[in-house]
Formats: C-alpha cells, structure tokens, sequence
C-alpha cells in the first residue's frame, strides 16, 4: 500500500547504517564498499533521504555542479518498501528539484531503464545501454556567469 512519505536532504538525518548496508551487501553495483568510502561519498554528494513514519527507507545521491550537470547515483528503496511507489517518487523529486534545474542529468542502470524513462532519461547509444541521459528544457545560467 503506498503511504505518505518524507524526502530530505538533510545529511544529518541520514541513516548511514542502513545505506552502508544496503550498499555494500545488496546493490549490485555497489557491493564491498567500505563503511569509510560510503561516508565519504555522502559527505560530498547532495544527497536524498526517503522516509516513511519517520524511518529511512530510501536514498539517493547526486553529484553535481549545480549549473549544468548532474550524476543520479546510489538511488534504492529497501526491499520491504519496494514496489509501493516510492523509488518513482524519489526520481520525479531528484530531477524537480530547485538545485538541479536546468541541469544535464546522467546515471548508469542495469536493470530500472523503464523506471527512468518516465522521467525523461534516455539512453545514450554512444556510451552503451545502461548509460542514461536526460537533456534539460534550458541551460541553468546564474546570473553571476553573464556578468
């Protein structure tokens, strides 16, 4: 049943455990990655926290200049709360969010093309097929690059 749910970006809100954990023991991508390397990762990405009555059940990173380009990464839902919804609404939050606006998106996938699609991410043929772009409507340009 898909119920309300909270995303933050607020690190310190964060449950590093339950992403060491995910991370390294159940995404492919990312397994035996040390406690160390996943905190040092979070400490330099804007990261994104999923929560459901006020318990962490998703997460999401992105890298990023906050002008033009942006890498989506490390993006799960725990597997009890997967299927409700909420890994959709996670990635429709990520690509709308202020900071990111106007930013050239990027993410690599294996297995949740369709996933992305929905929410403009194309595959790049150049690259290969688990590489996935997302073109933005304009170029963010802040004010103090025309000066």
């Amino acid at each position: 049943m898909n119920q309300e749910i909270e995303i933050s970006t607020l690190k310190e809100r964060l449950d590093e455990v339950l992403i060491f954990h995910y991370l390294s023991e159940k995404a492919y991508w990312a397994k035996g990655r040390s406690l160390q390397t996943i905190l040092k990762t979070i400490a330099n990405s804007f990261t994104f926290g999923v929560y459901k009555q006020s318990k962490q059940i998703g997460f999401a990173r992105v890298i990023t200049d906050y002008t033009t380009f942006y890498y989506l990464c490390d993006v799960f839902i725990i597997p009890s709360e997967a299927g409700n919804g909420y890994g959709k609404k996670l990635t429709e939050y990520v690509v709308n969010h202020p900071l990111l606006a106007g930013c050239r998106g990027s993410l690599m996938t294996g297995d949740a093309h369709g996933l992305y699609e929905q929410f403009g991410f194309r595959i790049d043929p150049d690259i290969g097929s688990k590489y996935m772009v997302r073109q933005p409507d304009a170029i963010n340009t802040p004010s103090e690059l025309n000066d």
